[in-house]
């Protein structure tokens, strides 16, 4: 009698703490006012390349833990710690509904997929936009050149999903927004910028005059906020750096930008939580100061 009495005590003890750890996680979530971001039409999430030392299911928990609601998966992340398979076109069914019941319980939704390869041999890039439409995404961040473009336009036009061709710092081929520009002269609206504001920094360009210069074409973000210009430079959270995060944020208002904004942290690699957290709250300050205008 008294073991069982001891086991019932333990177990609502266990009980107890598991609903204290839920109530947290949901104080956590509902200091995050996200209702002008959203009504500006801004998605913001993460890019699980942030937690890149991590398996997908832990940058789920993570970016739930901030209050996000939506993340930006990369290809070739672990899924998770009992898995092999990792993420991307080529994961196993089993995987994909394992990863669907964790972001459905997490409360995040995938809305972009990225950096990856997109090429002209269309049944091979099918396979990405198909495994992009099963989870709803729809952005499909890339690197590819521009004699793959008639074909992703296709795939694009088909699968009503948009593709930002995305810029690593110089001397990548994108690197500069007039290389961009460029490529995507003459293409419909399915294809776009993905604008990485860091890796500017990192090329020595300003971050506001490369968007004005992107302004109708942006169709998603990879936002960084850096301590400097140049070689060197490491992420800080936003507003407290050198991108000047609220101007390029008013600047998103301004061209009426409307997708997803992925938060990419790429510093403090095993414990970036913490400021990661700051630039949510620090994103949503800025954008609740914008409602009135």
């Amino acid at each position: 009698m008294r073991f069982m009495l001891g086991l019932m005590v333990c177990v609502a003890l266990a009980s107890c703490a598991l609903a204290q750890d839920a109530t947290a996680a949901q104080d956590a979530t509902a200091k995050v006012d996200d209702r002008i971001a959203e009504s500006f039409g801004w998605k913001l999430g993460v890019q699980t390349y942030s937690f890149n030392r991590f398996t997908l299911f832990e940058a789920i928990d993570k970016a739930a833990s901030v209050g996000l609601k939506y993340a930006e998966a990369y290809p070739g992340q672990k899924i998770c710690g009992d898995c092999d398979d990792k993420m991307g076109p080529g994961m196993s069914e089993a995987a994909y509904e394992r990863v669907a019941k964790k972001l459905a319980v997490a409360g995040i939704q995938l809305v972009a997929f990225g950096v990856t390869g997109l090429s002209g041999d269309e049944a091979e890039s099918r396979k990405t936009f198909e495994f992009c439409k099963r989870f709803g995404i729809g952005v499909i961040n890339t690197e590819a050149r521009e004699d793959a473009f008639d074909t992703i336009e296709k795939l694009a036009q088909e699968y009503q999903i948009k593709v930002g061709i995305h810029n690593h710092p110089e001397p990548s081929y994108y690197w500069n927004p007039d290389k961009v520009l460029q490529a995507i002269e003459g293409r419909g609206p399915w294809i776009g910028a993905c604008a990485d504001t860091g890796h500017w920094m990192r090329s020595g360009l300003e971050p506001l005059d490369c968007l004005k210069k992107l302004e109708g074409r942006i169709v998603s973000f990879h936002f960084k906020d850096l301590n400097q210009k140049g070689k060197g430079a490491h992420d800080v959270p936003w507003g407290q750096g050198q991108a000047n995060a609220k101007a390029l944020i008013e600047e998103m208002k301004r061209q009426n930008f409307r997708g997803p904004v992925s938060i990419e942290y790429e510093h403090n690699w095993l414990e970036s939580l913490p400021e990661i957290g700051q630039c949510v709250q620090n994103f949503h300050k800025f954008a609740d100061e914008l409602k009135n205008d």
